[in-house]
């Protein structure tokens, strides 16, 4: 692995990196094969400062990025925060309405964006109460545009060009896709930034000659970290493809040499189910599959690994924690099915409703304390106090235990639990006993009003390709696998379950689609 001494910000490990590799490959083109050095990311970088430093922009400053995943997109994030100016990745999938909170709420100054979104950007810029400049940009190019001169702003002494990057500095803020109220900004520094690269490179050895597929959207914490910041931290590679497409997927990631693939659990039940994906494809030089973003059903997570013969590393962070907190052991049989493994770069606990931590075995809020926690919501006091507890610990709203050997597992939200007859139920229970059914591709549970229990149990499903939808058959395979009193009472079938750009489930949208 690189040598990652005291290394401060983004724009320290672009030049360290630069220094160490030169000409290697940092990224390759899925498009086209092309190649994009270390040495070529810092002239990208530094160009990209002085163009910012002589429109005016200080350090500090917001700049957004509106594109799909990209050679040019993955340069900007990483120039925008090494210049010392605070990047936006902005959600391609958000709502209009979102949309335009993000660009008030941020304070951008300037957007990057491609065509294809210049129209749904310009309608949204029109209902804010500011000048923002915009930027086309073709997402599949490799060197940075030119941005136009912005209107001065009164009092700015520091300049980019001089100004030296402190670890507590402001690096990104990144909206959570929360399905009720506003989006939250999640407010990261550099020092949360290299801490979570530094842990996931620890956590999966990874090194120099390591390369990773990057088939989720950029505008996702896991992304951004794990397969765009972390290969740069330890001096590895990866593969920048526009999106995920099960068709192309395994030719990609053999083709260019990848030793990792970073997934949520969608790609893997959309992997499962295409059939020929990777027949004829040698995938030897795959060292492990790592999961993350939402939890993976154990059924889905032993059908891969018998199919493709690669283990699966489950995982599990937040926007609030810059990505990975949990991670089970590279070692696969030190792995736990249904496990989010073992803390990594952090402190974690499981916290009552009185505020104190319980012994391993008892339920309660998973919460967290690391160099990689967030200094809070953008401009939002209140909501960072609520997410906070008096002792500092993150509140991550996940409810699950610990085993005796210090493995977490997650057994739903503390919003999604269900509580029928005053019994609570995991959702996630539920799903796992549903997705065993072989019909079954993806399942959620959610509780529904019931006039004598308080809440029922239903399930919304999707079958596998072909599969005929029978109410009265998954019923009775409930029924064998959970009992009369869990078992659901209605069964509804969709085309595909809401999910976020990072693939976890969005389960209280579910509540707004008739059962």
């Amino acid at each position: 692995m690189t040598t990652n001494t005291a290394l401060h910000s983004i724009a320290e490990l672009i030049d360290a990196r630069a220094a160490e590799r030169g000409e290697e490959t940092f990224m390759i083109n899925a498009q086209d094969g092309a190649l994009f050095s270390f040495a070529r990311l810092k002239e990208e970088t530094d160009r990209l400062r002085a163009n910012f430093d002589a429109i005016g922009l200080a350090p500090g400053d917001k700049v957004s990025v509106y594109m799909p995943n990209g050679p040019l997109p993955a340069i900007l994030l990483l120039g925008i925060m090494a210049s010392g100016l605070v990047v936006n990745p902005v959600n391609l999938l958000s709502q209009p309405s979102q949309l335009v909170h993000v660009l008030r709420h941020s304070d951008t100054r300037l957007v990057f964006t491609s065509r294809e979104h210049q129209p749904a950007l310009e309608q949204a810029l029109a209902q804010v109460e500011r000048s923002v400049a915009v930027v086309l940009c073709d997402p599949e190019s490799m060197h940075v545009p030119l941005a136009p001169s912005l209107p001065p702003v009164a009092g700015v002494a520091d300049r980019l060009v001089t100004h030296r990057i402190a670890p507590d500095e402001p690096a990104l803020i990144m909206y959570t896709s929360g399905t009720t109220g506003v989006p939250k900004g999640v407010l990261l520094t550099h020092a949360n930034l290299l801490a979570n690269a530094a842990s996931t490179s620890q956590v999966h050895a990874l090194g120099e000659s390591d390369r990773v597929m990057v088939s989720l959207p950029l505008y996702h914490i896991n992304a951004l970290v794990v397969a765009l910041i972390t290969p740069l931290f330890h001096g590895g590679s990866l593969v920048m493809s526009p999106r995920f497409s099960a068709k192309t997927f395994w030719a990609d990631v053999c083709g260019f040499g990848c030793t990792w693939i970073n997934v949520v659990p969608t790609i893997i039940a959309y992997l499962l189910n295409d059939e020929a994906g990777a027949q004829g494809r040698d995938l030897s030089a795959l060292k492990f599959c790592r999961s993350a973003s939402a939890a993976l059903a154990p059924e889905h997570h032993r059908a891969f690994e018998s199919r493709f013969g690669l283990g699966i590393i489950e995982t599990m962070g937040l926007t609030e924690t810059a990505a990975p907190s949990f991670s089970n052991p590279l070692a696969a049989r030190e792995r736990r099915i249904g496990s989010v493994g073992r803390p990594a770069g952090a402190l974690a606990a499981v916290m009552g409703v009185d505020g104190q931590l319980l012994p391993a075995g008892e339920r309660g809020e998973i919460v967290l304390q690391g160099p990689h926690v967030m200094q809070g919501y953008y401009k939002d006091p209140v909501r960072t106090r609520e997410a906070f507890t008096d002792d500092g610990w993150l509140r991550t709203g996940d409810v699950g235990y610990q085993d005796a050997d210090g493995f977490f597992y997650i057994t739903g939200r503390s919003k999604e639990l269900i509580i029928k007859g005053g019994e609570n139920i995991a959702p996630r229970e539920i799903d796992e006993a549903v997705l065993k059914h072989p019909k079954v591709l993806d399942a959620a549970a959610v509780g529904v009003p019931h006039p004598e229990y308080g809440q029922e149990i239903a399930v919304y499903l999707v079958m596998r390709d072909g599969a005929e939808f029978d109410a009265a058959d998954l019923r009775r395979h409930c029924l064998a696998e959970l009992g009369n009193y869990k078992c659901p009472s209605r069964f509804v079938q969709m085309l595909e379950l809401p999910r976020g750009p990072s693939g976890k489930l969005q389960r209280l949208r579910l509540l707004e689609q008739p059962a």
